[in-house]
């Protein structure tokens, strides 16, 4: 099947390597990242969440309307709005965009991040709580007559809502987690379950972990998986960037790393503790240097070189790949030219070689 290569929006460019300058909502800056995304061929892009940024709902709405084929994929948490608000919310996102929203759940991986929004639920009832809460989203977005609801987290009475989602039968609901909580509660509701780039031995028996709790629940899943490439046109070009990358992050470092809360990042961390380097060209030394915060390890080398990388994760199941540079905009454009069309040749010749 044809993979889906996601980049990322922000309203304000920075990156481990970029501190933030600037307003942090720029017009300017949203339009400009999502028409280079779209001329990059990306398919999607993430829009992040965190505790002190500014509403995803808007800025996706403004990338959407000054882009024609670019589709949007929304970070939210479960717990701060209601889930028959948000799916009201999102369907009427998808309505606006003509059919090009997704939602990507998050759990909540940091009680600091979460306390600043005033939630001060634990790690496993956080889980629980987004299992309950994509139940409603899915009830609510397809529910033909009114309906009642009493959970752990949430009761409603007579719930329904006049709009719904523009794709059938709604919008795709992706979501993540290292976490055996975050498997049991996502792979049964989600459509695309996010890893982020470890060791391919890892990633294969993770995958077959959540498969199997999926199929459980009698649900089937995608995957995507999330790396940061660097790109050089030698080999040695490459891992000189990177390594010029890793000096630059770490001088601008005031204070450790911190120690992760969430099994995402611990599994990284545990990754590179073993090496490294893995596989041809997994490195793991800029996930050690920020704790591992989010999607942190890179694939290393030419784009012939990542892109086969990246060809690996899809013959393990993950059909879409999401890329993000430390340069963001520069590094969206030199994918675009580069990388993502080799992955996509890559791909087509996999699937043509299984009849696909």
């Amino acid at each position: 099947m044809p993979v889906e290569m996601i980049g990322w929006i922000s309203p304000r460019i920075s990156s481990e390597l970029i501190p933030p300058s600037g307003p942090p909502f720029s017009p300017d800056v949203i339009a400009e990242t999502a028409r280079i995304h779209e001329e990059a061929g990306f398919d999607r892009v993430l829009i992040g969440y965190f505790s002190m940024a500014p509403d995803g709902f808007l800025v996706g709405a403004h990338a959407a309307a000054v882009t024609s084929r670019l589709q949007f994929l929304l970070a939210h948490r479960p717990g701060f709005v209601a889930p028959t608000v948000a799916a009201r919310k999102l369907a009427t996102l998808d309505q606006l965009t003509g059919g090009r929203t997704a939602v990507h759940i998050i759990s909540g991986s940091n009680d600091t991040d979460q306390a600043r929004d005033g939630d001060f639920a634990g790690h496993a009832a956080r889980h629980r709580r987004t299992h309950e809460y994509v139940t409603l989203l899915r009830r609510t977005w397809t529910e033909t007559e009114p309906f009642d609801h009493e959970g752990e987290f949430y009761k409603v009475i007579g719930a329904y809502a006049d709009i719904r989602c523009h794709q059938t039968p709604h919008i795709p609901i992706y979501g993540g987690g290292g976490s055996q909580d975050a498997v049991n509660a996502l792979a049964p509701v989600v459509d695309v379950y996010m890893l982020w780039g470890e060791p391919l031995t890892a990633t294969k028996v993770f995958m077959q972990d959540i498969r199997e709790v999926a199929a459980a629940a009698g649900h089937r899943l995608t995957f995507s998986l999330s790396t940061r490439p660097i790109l050089g046109r030698t080999e040695g070009e490459a891992w000189d960037r990177a390594r010029d990358i890793l000096a630059k992050v770490k001088a601008q470092r005031t204070e450790p790393a911190p120690t992760p809360q969430n099994m995402g990042s611990v599994r990284l961390l545990d990754a590179a503790a073993e090496k490294e380097v893995h596989d041809s060209c997994l490195w793991t030394a800029l996930a050690v240097l920020t704790g591992a915060r989010g999607n942190s390890t890179a694939l290393v080398g030419t784009p012939e070189t990542v892109a086969e990388a990246l060809a690996a994760y899809y013959d393990l199941g993950a059909t879409s790949l999401l890329i993000r540079g430390y340069d963001p905009l520069p590094d969206a454009v030199a994918y675009g030219r580069e990388l993502i069309p080799r992955v996509q040749a890559l791909v087509s010749e996999r699937d043509a070689a299984v009849g696909v």
